[in-house]
């Protein structure tokens, strides 16, 4: 089924219809606030909490924009209101699997540790970029938008994006390498 097709049937009512539509964006916003709020808990907690203002959202959305675009500008302004809100520092993450450990092949407790480390390190670093610079390397490094539908979804220019996602990179990197040095000091 289309999604506008599912999201006309939700604005009608249809249990269904709002079962797809969950079914179909859940893990994408989960992801999204697991990665900006560090923790499983907080992730799901913010998750219930898009899901709950899209539901009451839903009438506002214009079928001449892009469903997919939509619904990650209202979780990405969700999750930068909350931010903005706590204002303190969320809790260390007690995961992070994501695609730039896949390349560590190693096996065996040391290479475990080892990559536990190396995923406290990469969150750390995450922690310090600022909001901007940390949704932009995470919805293009990350969850592999392209240029163009960040700038849809966070609703900037796109050569803004660009010079977002270059600066966090560039940040990211500084503040990885500054900690591997510190780890070889010792």
């Amino acid at each position: 089924m289309q999604i506008e097709r599912i999201v006309k049937e939700c604005l009608k009512g249809s249990e269904g219809a709002w079962k797809m539509l969950v079914d179909t964006y859940s893990k994408k916003i989960f992801n999204l606030a697991y990665r900006f709020s560090g923790t499983y808990e907080g992730a799901e907690d913010m998750t219930q909490e898009i899901f709950l203002k899209l539901h009451n959202s839903l009438s506002k959305y214009d079928f001449n924009k892009n469903f997919n675009a939509w619904i990650l500008t209202l979780a990405r302004n969700y999750l930068i209101d909350n931010y903005r809100k706590t204002k303190k520092e969320r809790e260390k993450r007690d995961e992070f699997n994501e695609d730039i450990f896949a390349a560590d092949a190693a096996t065996g407790p040391e290479a475990d540790v080892l990559r536990e480390e190396k995923k406290k390190i990469v969150w750390q670093g995450f922690k310090s970029l600022s909001t901007d610079l940390r949704m932009a390397v995470i919805l293009r490094d990350i969850q592999g938008k392209s240029y163009e539908e960040i700038a849809e979804v966070t609703e900037v220019p796109l050569g803004t994006v660009k010079s977002r996602v270059n600066r966090g990179r560039l940040q990211l990197a500084k503040i990885l390498q500054s900690q591997k040095e510190n780890s070889h000091g010792m």
